[in-house]
Protein backbone atom coordinates (compact mmCIF):
# COMPACT_ATOMS: atom_id res chain seq x y z
CA UNK A 1 0.00 0.00 0.00
CA UNK A 2 1.28 3.44 -0.95
CA UNK A 3 0.25 6.95 -0.06
CA UNK A 4 -1.82 8.48 -2.85
CA UNK A 5 -0.53 11.55 -4.67
CA UNK A 6 -2.05 14.82 -3.51
CA UNK A 7 -3.89 15.08 -6.84
CA UNK A 8 -5.68 11.76 -6.18
CA UNK A 9 -6.69 12.93 -2.72
CA UNK A 10 -8.21 16.12 -4.15
CA UNK A 11 -9.83 14.59 -7.28
CA UNK A 12 -10.87 11.15 -6.04
CA UNK A 13 -10.80 11.33 -2.21
CA UNK A 14 -8.28 8.49 -2.07
CA UNK A 15 -5.66 8.46 0.71
CA UNK A 16 -3.76 5.30 -0.24
CA UNK A 17 -3.64 2.91 -3.17
CA UNK A 18 -2.66 -0.65 -4.03
CA UNK A 19 -1.39 -1.30 -7.55
CA UNK A 20 -2.54 -4.58 -9.11
CA UNK A 21 -1.12 -5.14 -12.59
CA UNK A 22 -2.02 -1.89 -14.41
CA UNK A 23 -4.99 -1.05 -12.19
CA UNK A 24 -5.38 0.53 -8.77
CA UNK A 25 -7.46 -0.04 -5.66
CA UNK A 26 -8.18 3.08 -3.61
CA UNK A 27 -8.28 3.32 0.18
CA UNK A 28 -10.13 6.12 1.97
CA UNK A 29 -9.29 6.25 5.68
CA UNK A 30 -11.78 7.80 8.06
CA UNK A 31 -10.75 8.23 11.69
CA UNK A 32 -13.55 7.79 14.20
CA UNK A 33 -12.82 9.72 17.39
CA UNK A 34 -14.83 11.47 20.02
CA UNK A 35 -14.60 14.73 18.02
CA UNK A 36 -15.86 13.25 14.72
CA UNK A 37 -19.57 12.71 14.34
CA UNK A 38 -20.79 9.76 12.30
CA UNK A 39 -23.43 11.92 10.60
CA UNK A 40 -20.65 14.09 9.16
CA UNK A 41 -18.78 11.03 7.88
CA UNK A 42 -21.91 9.71 6.13
CA UNK A 43 -22.62 13.12 4.60
CA UNK A 44 -19.09 13.22 3.18
CA UNK A 45 -19.44 9.63 1.98
CA UNK A 46 -22.38 10.62 -0.24
CA UNK A 47 -20.24 13.18 -2.05
CA UNK A 48 -17.23 10.90 -2.16
CA UNK A 49 -19.16 8.10 -3.88
CA UNK A 50 -19.17 10.29 -7.00
CA UNK A 51 -15.42 10.84 -6.91
CA UNK A 52 -14.80 7.18 -6.07
CA UNK A 53 -16.86 6.22 -9.13
CA UNK A 54 -14.58 8.39 -11.26
CA UNK A 55 -11.55 6.65 -9.72
CA UNK A 56 -12.97 3.21 -10.53
CA UNK A 57 -13.77 4.24 -14.10
CA UNK A 58 -10.27 5.63 -14.66
CA UNK A 59 -8.16 3.09 -12.74
CA UNK A 60 -10.28 -0.08 -12.72
CA UNK A 61 -10.38 -0.81 -8.98
CA UNK A 62 -12.82 -0.14 -6.20
CA UNK A 63 -12.29 2.45 -3.46
CA UNK A 64 -12.71 1.03 0.04
CA UNK A 65 -13.44 2.86 3.28
CA UNK A 66 -11.32 1.97 6.29
CA UNK A 67 -12.66 3.30 9.58
CA UNK A 68 -10.03 3.58 12.30
CA UNK A 69 -9.84 4.49 15.95
CA UNK A 70 -7.09 4.68 18.55
CA UNK A 71 -6.48 2.44 21.51
CA UNK A 72 -3.58 3.92 23.39
CA UNK A 73 -0.74 4.29 20.89
CA UNK A 74 -2.24 1.83 18.39
CA UNK A 75 -4.61 2.46 15.50
CA UNK A 76 -7.32 -0.16 15.10
CA UNK A 77 -9.42 -0.85 12.01
CA UNK A 78 -13.03 -0.74 13.16
CA UNK A 79 -14.49 -2.38 10.04
CA UNK A 80 -11.96 -5.23 9.82
CA UNK A 81 -14.16 -7.07 7.29
CA UNK A 82 -12.89 -4.57 4.71
CA UNK A 83 -9.56 -6.43 4.70
CA UNK A 84 -11.22 -9.51 3.16
CA UNK A 85 -13.08 -7.31 0.68
CA UNK A 86 -9.78 -5.73 -0.42
CA UNK A 87 -8.20 -9.17 -0.78
CA UNK A 88 -11.10 -10.27 -3.00
CA UNK A 89 -10.70 -7.17 -5.16
CA UNK A 90 -6.98 -7.85 -5.52
CA UNK A 91 -7.71 -11.40 -6.73
CA UNK A 92 -10.36 -10.05 -9.08
CA UNK A 93 -7.95 -7.56 -10.63
CA UNK A 94 -5.19 -10.15 -10.96
CA UNK A 95 -7.29 -12.09 -13.49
Amino acid sequence: MHQAPDKWDRLYNVDFYIKVNNRYIGIQIKPINKGIQLSRIFKEKGFQLLTHGKFTKEFGGTVFYVYSTRSGDKKIIVNSEVIDEIRKEIKNLER
